[in-house]
């Protein structure tokens, strides 16, 4: 039994078309609101897919359509502000697992997924708290010296795709994702800028105001057998507008599926 069998092929359609309609809004809280409920609800579909109806039978099915992967990616930001630099390799990991829904006995199929990816901006910035400034970091100044100075923007995000599998096992997919920020936060480790001691400050912020908490983008996966090569271009970007500065991410990266 497929999961549009167990939840009803038009509750299926009806989840998705929801979660499209909602990505074209700008309220945050019903972004949020209805992210949480596909997590949810893709929690229980990995829950209670194997168990029911003829278990044996089921639990052997589902298994097979449940793809877990491992990837790693780098960043390459966009509309970069004139004076800030950017790291060439911006390393990033995400985590997830998908439920694949084949069209009948065609090569090509429907997924569903929940996952985490973390995206890191490696820069020539640090957070400097301020009551005024609608963006709170200021760019280093040439007479201080760090070792590390970077924004991580972790993501829950859902996954949608649209595959094709040959049967030599070549995969293509296209599709398009979207997440919800769940710690953000910078780290800092150079010298002291805030008490001007002679010693190494290793300082982390989170909860920073001005940053979006919402991605979305679409996807692209091309892979033999286990392994893919990755991209994602974002159509969000990674700060709000009043901050005056419109960055976004491509990722280029890869990912092993090896369940």
């Amino acid at each position: 039994m497929g999961l549009i069998q167990f939840y009803g092929r038009q509750s299926v359609i009806k989840l998705i078309t929801y979660f499209c309609q909602q990505a074209n809004t700008k309220n945050m809280k019903s972004l949020k609101h209805t992210l949480t409920s596909l997590t949810a609800a893709i929690i229980m579909i990995f829950i209670l897919a194997p168990h029911t109806g003829n278990s044996q039978v089921v639990n052997a099915s589902a298994k097979k359509r449940i793809s877990i992967g491992v990837g790693m990616f780098t960043d390459l930001w966009m509309n970069v502000p004139s004076g800030m630099k950017t790291r060439t390799i911006n390393q990033g990991v995400n985590v997830g697992a998908s439920y694949n829904m084949p069209f009948g006995k065609s090569n090509f199929s429907f997924s569903i997924g929940l996952a985490i990816t973390v995206h890191n901006l490696y820069w020539n910035y640090k957070f400097l708290q301020s009551d005024t400034a609608a963006f709170p970091f200021v760019k280093v100044a040439g007479t201080e010296s760090y070792k590390r100075s970077k924004l991580t923007l972790p993501y829950l995000e859902i996954p949608l795709e649209f595959k094709f599998k040959s049967k030599s096992k070549l995969a293509v997919g296209v599709g398009f994702k979207a997440g919800y920020m769940i710690y953000g936060h910078s780290k800092w480790v150079g010298d002291d800028y805030l008490f001007k001691t002679s010693g190494t400050l290793r300082y982390s912020v989170k909860d920073i105001k001005g940053i979006e908490k919402f991605a979305y983008g679409p996807t692209l996966r091309v892979g033999y057998k286990w392994f893919h090569l990755t991209g994602y271009y974002s159509l969000s970007s990674i700060f709000t507008k009043g901050t005056g500065v419109d960055m976004y991410p491509v990722s280029i990266g890869f990912v092993l599926l090896p369940f």
